[in-house]
C-alpha cells in the first residue's frame, strides 16, 4: 500500500499560508524579513513544525524567534481560517540551520582539499 500523499499537500499548503501571514498581515515589528523554508508535519497532521530563515545577528535571530513563538496561536487561529482541516495543527516555529550546516561542511572539505594539495 503507498503512503498517502495527503501529509505533504497539507505541508505544502501550510508553508504558503504561513508565508503569506508573515510577509502581509503580521504587525510585530520584531519580526524582519523572514522566510519559511519547510513545514514538517507529524503523520497524525496535529503538529506542524515550520521552519524559518533570516538574515541578522544570532540575538536578531532569538528575537524574531521568540516573537513568532509568541504569535504561534495567532498564526494557528488564521491557518484555521484559511485551510479546511479537521483539525488545525499545532504550530512550532524552529530555525532552519541548514545553511549554515552547508557552510561549515563546505569548509571542511575545502580544508580537507587544501591539505590534500599540500
Amino acid at each position: 500500500m503507498q503512503p498517502s500523499r495527503r501529509p505533504q499537500r497539507l505541508a505544502l499548503q501550510i508553508k504558503q499560508e504561513i508565508s503569506l501571514m508573515l510577509s502581509r498581515d503580521m504587525k510585530d515589528r520584531r519580526i524582519g524579513f523572514v522566510t519559511v523554508t519547510d513545514v514538517r508535519l507529524n503523520p497524525d497532521l496535529k503538529h506542524a513544525r515550520v521552519f524559518i530563515s533570516m538574515m541578522g545577528s544570532e540575538e536578531t535571530k532569538q528575537e524574531t524567534l521568540q516573537a513568532l513563538r509568541h504569535a504561534a496561536g495567532w498564526a494557528r487561529h488564521e491557518l484555521g481560517q484559511r485551510i479546511r482541516t479537521k483539525f488545525t495543527p499545532e504550530i512550532e516555529f524552529l530555525l532552519d540551520t541548514s545553511e549554515e550546516y552547508g557552510k561549515h561542511i563546505d569548509d571542511l572539505l575545502g580544508q580537507i582539499h587544501q591539505q590534500e594539495e599540500e
